[in-house]
């Protein structure tokens, strides 16, 4: 069997091994990653010309088959788009801007930006002539938003939802053995949330190859039970035949255990199902002594789905699942395997510092470290299907998932949005439950809401009866929806009376799906409305919202509660709450955009977690406040904390369950101390220290990046000449790598308007009043004569191609803005003649080594504002009477080269993320800045 895996995770390269060296025969199945080598441009909303001409044909692409023009054409040319490699997302890389969306962290991109609010992706790949008789099918993981897909000029469908999984069957639209072309059109005039939501094709895409019998896309679903020692497994199987055979078919389903050995499997004789049609298998095998997934010990299995046809392996699909039982109990709360779990959860959305929503997967397996170190065991995907490699990391990690849909409603819409979800991701035993709606106000509390919960609710467990459905609700919860859904969602203590609903519905269960909601700036400890700081001090945020501590203490307390999911685990663009412009983050993470901790998740991990833990903030460089008051804090589950100030001590105090401690310090400059005591002994010992001016750069790796991975996360800081972390630098770092590219900069800063991406910025010019005179010479000249003014003509007016001049000369004009020596300027030429001589104010250009139809102009040659290109051809003839003749002389690319790679230090830190190149060679890391030694960081490649 052949398959093609994401390279970044050592575990996909083991994954990939195990199976080919257990299959006996390939099959004709392939999934290949394509998301190297892309050509991406924005166009235009509403201005088709801007647009590159796209639905001006004559004939579209709806109206008939093939024909798809402006880039949706397989023949245009892209040679002066921008080339890049997914996941994209364009609008991280656009400007901050004070018109631009508040829900979208101010990004002029989307709605209010028609020339940022489509773009267009092309990328051209071959198909083998071996392929043909496969079925040939594109797969994409998420395109936002609004895509429209074209092959070879065949248009094959629209996805609204900038979150749902797609494919499309392309087998009758392929030259095998030649080029294909596919493209993408997304369009984010619109939003479908309240938050950052990115831009482009920001998830994976594959080209899939199956033998027309096949197991369809996400067809299996494994369930179990556990009796004794013995799991009996349940696999069901979806075959589709888009074949002409006829006859019998052996289903083989083999399961495999995590170190790569079979552990059982069972074959069953069937009928192949018809043609263009689909037949459901089921199989049911034995394992005993099962592995259970778990929070500690995520176990997981695959079972690989062969159908033999004639004895020859023909398709072998594999599907991870895990063995666990889970509970929600309405006194007791939640049960995974048998034992009692406080879900100790957090809400997310998918975008991350200096990558938007983009996210290699090396990322999505960083996030989730991060939320486990913090003591967290849950995970809410909010509010909105996520990527799939985020379950994946769930799954390997040991991370409870509930999975939610994006909207609420009983039509196909929202159905076949659900059923999607539901069958893509009902393997995964991370997911424990399916949320179907989140703070639907209009419906929340009558009689519209409980009939859309009841339909959704009952659709969910038509397709995946193991798992319960909740609704995240919060205008009170008492009527509508609270009164039938399956598992009760509160969302903040503030909007109703919990313990009053429990006794109202004592048979529901229930947990916090949102909670919290509370402001803090990292690294701050005073409010400052002027610029925008929140205190880091943990404090109710609103007068009827809550603390962290306080939410905590009422969800730990009362056992008939599953848990608490607080809103939320990292920062996210978008929703600035309680600020505007120019606040353009969150405040409600327990840790910034880039996944620095503010101090609320030291007070988690003291409680969610099972090791000692000793936090003392704040820091302690104050100057200009000596002799001040400092509240000084600490967050521990030692029994007892001693704080002493330059030695000496004030005061040792008890240590509340689920609590904190306070102290009122006037602050001098030196050393303040927390120890840590458990049963009377001394265990932890945790200082701040006055630092001295910054003299050093230092890099690091950060603990919570997977080993050996393609991506590095790397933290950026300066210290004092002692080596200490000084935690009020905002220093400019500049930075520069071999043996990598930069993907993006971050500092958690929620004010910061810096550029998250510096990239060359790519700005294409049009020819314009493109005129033509014919000339009586077939042979081209090399020197531009004078010619006369008045025999100017509009090019290609009234052309009859049966009786054309011997050869043509043409002029045109474009206009170059803001010029400078360090642009770059290339005319890549679209032939309007069968040979060619090209001229720019007076001068002749010759074309590139590398591609005849690209001309490259000098600075010396160009001037600012208009200038004019003379285009001496003969001209092209028709073959047949209905060939359409291209008239356009091509595009005018400049390239303007970024600044430096840069960021400021917030609060002391910096995010720098790094994707290795495939050379294999070192990757060198280098950061600069004024009055501070230069750090470097060396990464040697490991081979994997």
């Amino acid at each position: 069997m052949k398959i093609i895996v994401h390279k970044e995770i050592l575990l996909y390269f083991i994954f990939w091994v195990s199976v080919t060296s257990f299959a006996q025969n390939k099959s004709d199945r392939e999934l290949i990653l394509i998301d190297k080598d892309w050509r991406f441009s924005l166009g235009h909303l509403y201005d088709t010309q801007k647009d590159f001409g796209h639905a001006e044909g004559y004939f579209s692409y709806l109206a008939k088959t093939g024909f798809a023009d402006g880039p949706a054409a397989p023949g245009f040319d892209d040679r002066a788009w921008r080339k890049l490699d997914l996941p994209h997302d364009w609008a991280v890389e656009q400007d901050f801007s004070e018109k631009a969306s508040y829900s979208h962290g101010f990004k002029s991109s989307g709605k209010g930006f028609p020339e940022k609010s489509i773009g267009w992706y092309r990328k051209k790949i071959m198909i083998p002539q071996s392929d043909e008789g496969k079925i040939i099918t594109l797969k994409f993981d998420g395109v936002f938003r609004n895509s429209k897909v074209f092959f070879n000029g065949h248009f094959l469908g629209t996805e609204e939802s900038g979150y749902n999984g797609f494919e499309y069957d392309i087998t009758a639209y392929v030259n095998y053995g030649n080029e294909n072309t596919i493209v993408v059109r997304a369009d984010t005039s619109m939003e479908e949330g309240w938050f950052y939501e990115g831009a482009g094709i920001y998830r994976h895409v594959y080209l899939q190859k199956t033998n027309p019998l096949h197991v369809i896309t996400n067809g299996t679903y494994v369930t179990s039970e556990i009796q004794n020692d013995t799991a009996e497994v349940t696999a069901e199987v979806t075959i589709e035949n888009k074949g002409n055979y006829k006859g019998a078919i052996e289903v083989i389903q083999t399961i495999i255990n995590a170190s790569g050995k079979e552990v059982t499997s069972t074959a069953e004789n069937r009928l192949a199902p018809e043609f263009y049609k689909t037949a459901n298998f089921t199989s049911k095998i034995k394992i005993q002594s099962p592995l259970l997934w778990d929070l500690d010990a995520p176990n997981l299995y695959r079972i690989i789905t062969q159908i033999k046809q004639e004895g020859k392996i023909v398709d072998d699909y594999e599907t991870n699942f895990g063995i666990r039982t889970i509970k929600f109990d309405p006194e007791k709360g939640f049960f995974l395997n048998g034992k009692s779990i406080k879900l100790k959860g957090t809400n997310n959305h998918q975008d991350h510092a200096g990558i938007g929503t983009a996210l290699p997967d090396e990322l999505q397996y960083y996030r989730i470290k991060k939320l486990k170190e913090m003591g967290s065991n849950a995970y809410r995907c909010s509010h909105n299907p996520p990527t799939p490699e985020l379950l994946d990391a769930c799954d390997k990690l040991g991370m409870l998932v509930i999975d939610e849909t994006r909207l609420m409603g009983i039509n196909d819409y929202h159905l076949n949005d659900l059923k999607r979800l539901i069958e893509r991701d009902r393997n995964h035993p991370s997911i424990i439950c399916w949320s179907v709606g989140n703070e639907e106000w209009n419906i929340e509390g009558g009689i519209v809401g409980e009939r859309i919960t009841n339909v959704m609710q009952g659709f969910s467990k038509s397709i995946d009866p193991t798992r319960p459905v909740t609704v995240g609700i919060s205008s009170g919860f008492r009527s509508g929806i609270s009164s039938v859904v399956e598992i009760m969602g509160y969302n903040y203590m503030g909007n109703g009376d919990i313990d009053a609903h429990r006794n109202d519905f004592k048979d529901q269960p229930g947990m916090g799906t949102e909670e919290g909601s509370t402001f803090a700036t990292r690294g701050i400890y005073f409010n400052d409305d002027t610029k925008h700081y929140k205190s880091a001090y943990d404090k109710k945020p609103r007068p009827t919202f809550f603390s962290i501590e306080e939410g905590w203490k009422f969800y730990a307390s009362r056992s008939y509660l599953a848990g608490m999911f607080i809103w939320t685990g990292f920062d996210y663009r978008g929703e600035p709450t309680p600020y505007g412009w120019p606040s353009v983050t969150s405040y409600f993470g327990m840790m910034d955009v880039c996944g620095f901790p503010k101090d609320n998740v030291f007070y988690l991990k003291s409680w969610w977690g099972s090791t000692p833990v000793l936090h003392l903030m704040p820091h302690w460089n104050w100057s200009g406040m000596e002799g001040k008051e400092i509240d000084v804090w600490v967050h521990s589950n030692c029994d007892e904390v001693e704080l002493l100030l330059n030695k000496k001590s004030l005061g040792k105090k008890k240590m509340e369950q689920y609590g904190h401690l306070e102290w009122k310090v006037n602050y001098t400059p030196g050393t303040l101390e927390a120890i840590g005591y458990k049963n009377g002994k001394k265990i932890l010992t945790e200082i701040q220290k006055t630092t001295q001016n910054p003299e050093n750069i230092k890099l690091s790796i950060d603990k919570e990046n997977p080993s050996n991975a393609n991506v590095l996360v790397i933290t950026v800081e300066v210290t004092d000449k002692k080596g200490l972390h000084i935690p009020t630098a905002n220093d400019e770092i500049t930075f520069a790598v071999k043996g990598g590219k930069i993907l993006g900069v971050g500092n958690g800063d929620p004010t910061s308007l810096e550029k998250d991406q510096f990239i060359d910025d790519i700005t294409l010019v049009p020819i314009t009043n493109l005129e033509e005179q014919k000339l009586t010479s077939a042979e081209l000249l090399q020197e531009l004569p004078t010619f006369s003014e008045s025999d100017w003509t509009a090019a290609f007016k009234d052309r009859d191609y049966k009786i054309q001049a011997k050869s043509y000369v043409y002029r045109g004009q474009f206009d170059l803005k803001n010029i400078s020596k360090t642009n770059m300027v290339s005319f890549f030429y679209k032939k309007i003649g069968a040979e060619s001589v090209i001229f720019v104010n007076g001068n002749k250009v010759v074309p590139s080594a590398e591609d005849s139809q690209k001309y490259s102009f000098t600075s010396s040659i160009l001037k600012e504002g208009k200038n004019t290109i003379y285009i001496m051809a003969k001209p092209l003839q028709k073959i047949k009477d209905w060939d359409v003749m291209n008239t356009d002389p091509g595009i005018i690319q400049v390239i303007t080269p970024s600044e430096p790679w840069k960021r400021k230090l917030f609060n002391g830190y910096a995010q720098i993320i790094i994707q290795k190149d495939e050379s294999g060679s070192e990757v060198v890391l280098s950061a600069t800045a004024k009055g501070v030694k230069a750090g470097v960081l060396n990464v040697n490649q490991k081979k994997k």
